[in-house]
């Protein structure tokens, strides 16, 4: 076997078949997809963790002879020789006093979390960027550079959650819908119609006015329509496959309904799905920032994308706000739609490389 034909069979270390290798090499073609793909990796691992880059509190402290970890564990004031039995504020002079006496701090690159307000600014908040805050602060003085990191890595994960539990339920009812057909097809699909028809952003606006605002309420209320993105797609792909010789050879067999479904046909539908999951990223992505820009998103003084938008329109002499959040949602969105495009052309079955790209 040759040193190329070795690189297609393996990837990873892992035994891979040669329609994954044709897809992998038409992934890997589209270049901007895969610099997309890295770029947006490499920032979301880092917001992960946010609680390391940013915080206003110490990564380690050694004081008395003994090592702390203040910003993944709360210690007591008077672990430090302080009076108060409640969480050091090591931003307090007196604290510092005390540690720095019998030891000293190591703080992060970033010495603000997202809520900190930070003190001694030199002008009204919101202030210009400057060599303490690099892009200045938000009207509440906050530091925007802080907030950027964790609103990222709330965007993100609110995303990728809202795109596997919509995609399983998608894909759940589709597969119904097609496989079984009849009664059950007919009726689900007048249930969608309705559904469908309800405008979503009014009545996610008013559900998001009863119920108190937060991540999980947000992705409720979220799923209650995402799931529909992908019904009809697996549903025309299981209506297609229901009526194949191998699957009609298999239900005379007497496999089960269950079995036929996801083994046999499900993988097949699953080609044209997997090219939707990184708009329904960025569709998701699109939602919490808009119910965040017009106030119904997450509660006050969450980090938030939409929220610092917002900030921007309302404080047009602070044009940092506007301009930093605009590009930060716009490079985060161009992203995953370049890694949509490129996952497209990697199950497009037209689509051929000549070679796998080192």
């Amino acid at each position: 076997m040759s040193r190329s034909q070795n690189n297609r069979d393996t990837f990873l270390g892992f035994a891979i078949t040669p329609l994954t290798a044709r897809r992998l090499a038409n992934f890997r073609a589209n270049r901007r997809g895969v610099w997309s793909l890295w770029i947006f990796a490499t920032i979301f691992f880092v917001s992960l963790f946010a609680e390391l880059i940013a915080n206003d509190k110490p990564l380690l402290v050694r004081f008395d002879g003994q090592n702390y970890l203040p910003a993944l564990i709360a210690y007591p004031e008077t672990a430090f020789g302080g009076e108060f039995a409640t969480e050091a504020d090591y931003t307090d002079p007196y604290v510092i006093e005390l540690i720095t006496a019998k030891g000293w701090m190591v703080w992060p690159l970033i010495p603000f979390s997202y809520d900190t307000a930070v003190k001694g600014l030199k002008t009204p908040a919101p202030a210009p960027p400057s060599a303490r805050n690099w892009i200045g602060t938000d009207d509440q003085a906050r530091d925007v550079v802080a907030r950027l990191i964790y609103g990222f890595r709330v965007s993100v994960l609110f995303g990728l959650a809202v795109t596997i539990i919509s995609s399983i339920i998608g894909v759940i009812a589709g597969a119904a819908q097609g496989y079984f057909g009849g009664w059950l097809d007919l009726l689900f699909q007048r249930f969608m119609e309705i559904w469908g028809s309800i405008p979503r952003l009014y009545l996610l606006i008013i559900l998001a006015s009863v119920i108190t605002p937060s991540f999980f309420s947000l992705l409720f209320l979220t799923l209650l329509f995402s799931w529909m993105g992908l019904v009809g797609l697996v549903r025309a792909e299981f209506l297609r496959g229901r009526n194949f010789d191998y699957v009609r050879a298999a239900r005379a067999l007497g496999v089960p309904n269950f079995y036929l479904m996801f083994r046999h046909i499900l993988p097949n539908a699953m080609v044209a799905t997997m090219t939707f999951l990184p708009f329904i990223t960025a569709g998701s992505v699109t939602i919490l920032t808009g119910l965040d820009f017009i106030g119904f998103g997450l509660p006050p003084g969450s980090a938030s994308l939409g929220e610092l938008l917002q900030q921007g329109k309302n404080n047009l002499q602070a044009p940092w706000l506007g301009f930093t959040s605009f590009f930060i949602i716009a490079t985060m969105l161009s992203l995953l739609i370049f890694i949509g495009e490129a996952v497209r052309d990697a199950f497009d079955p037209r689509k051929q490389v000549s070679s796998v790209p080192r």
